[in-house]
């Protein structure tokens, strides 16, 4: 793998962290993850507004541009005989000495990742995916809104707890405030259908507010489908009509499979992809092939 290391792109091994930035130290970083569609990204430029915004949070002076990035990801790419992949873009605090900082981060590190795209065959847009309610809680963030940070402890003990519940290949986690609302996965924001209201849960559960999470409310709007962010128990969701899943990387997911955490399984509506679903992915495609135009063809 070749890596993207501050504007250049290098062998994986020498892109290295210095010991002393504080990304590694105390975790003060951001990332982006997204994918390309015919070798352009989609929606980079809220992506890069979200990540401007947590920079200013944390005090990280961070100053590429979406043509900055748009140019190097397409080294990055070329570099690893990719035309489409899976994007992590990372931007660390930079080196400032052992022991806490007062003052803004002046030099940061950014580091840009790239690798295949997982499969997305059309039988999990169909069939779906199933979704496994946690104990793990997702606790409050430390900022007014949750930023994309390199804090990932919660995330990463929710995944080991989803692996070892011998949930099936491909299901997805779902953690709960400790009040018990509905909050997000492991790496996806929820939706649901009730009584014809598309429903998703408040920012303020402490949930990050996704990219794909913004366009799908967007979309639902423009389709003449009612809106709601709220909160919502588990009980809430599994009297739900449809369910599913959003993130940069597989688009809109239906959630066909409930398992609560004693293990029973639930079936959400007839078991396939529903009428509301189907519709917001086909939204969201259409979307995807208006901004990114002729590149955009034959990739689904």
């Amino acid at each position: 793998m070749r890596i993207g290391w501050n504007g250049a792109v290098l062998e994986a091994g020498e892109a290295v962290i210095p010991a002393m930035d504080h990304g590694l130290l105390y975790g003060i970083g951001l990332f982006e993850t997204f994918r390309t569609y015919g070798g352009k990204p989609f929606a980079l430029d809220h992506r890069l507004a979200r990540l401007r915004n947590g920079c200013e949070t944390l005090g990280i002076r961070w100053t590429m541009t979406e043509a900055d990035v748009s140019d190097w990801l397409a080294k990055a790419l070329e570099a690893n005989g990719l035309a489409d992949a899976y994007i992590r873009l990372t931007v660390t605090a930079g080196d400032a000495g052992l022991g806490l900082n007062d003052g803004p981060y002046e030099r940061p590190n950014t580091l840009l990742m790239v690798k295949p795209l997982p499969p997305l065959g059309g039988q999990l847009y169909r069939e779906g995916r199933e979704l496994r309610i946690l104990r793990t809680p997702r606790g409050m963030p430390e900022t007014p809104v949750r930023l994309k940070s390199l804090h990932y402890m919660t995330n990463v003990l929710a995944k080991r707890e989803l692996a070892a519940s011998g949930a099936p290949a491909g299901a997805e986690g779902l953690m709960l405030t400790r009040e018990g609302w509905l909050a997000e996965g492991i790496v996806s924001n929820l939706f649901f259908v009730k009584d014809g209201i598309v429903r998703t849960p408040a920012i303020a559960t402490g949930i990050l507010p996704g990219i794909t999470r913004a366009l799908t409310l967007e979309l639902a709007r423009s389709e003449g489908l009612e809106t709601e962010e709220g909160y919502y128990t588990a009980a809430d969701l599994l009297m739900a009509d449809e369910v599913w899943l959003t993130g940069s990387v597989q688009e809109i997911v239906p959630v066909t499979r409930i398992a609560e955490a004693d293990g029973t399984v639930r079936t959400v509506g007839s078991g396939l992809a529903g009428p509301v679903t189907t519709r917001l992915l086909e939204a969201y495609r259409a979307k995807v092939r208006r901004s990114i135009g002729a590149a955009a063809e034959g990739v689904w």
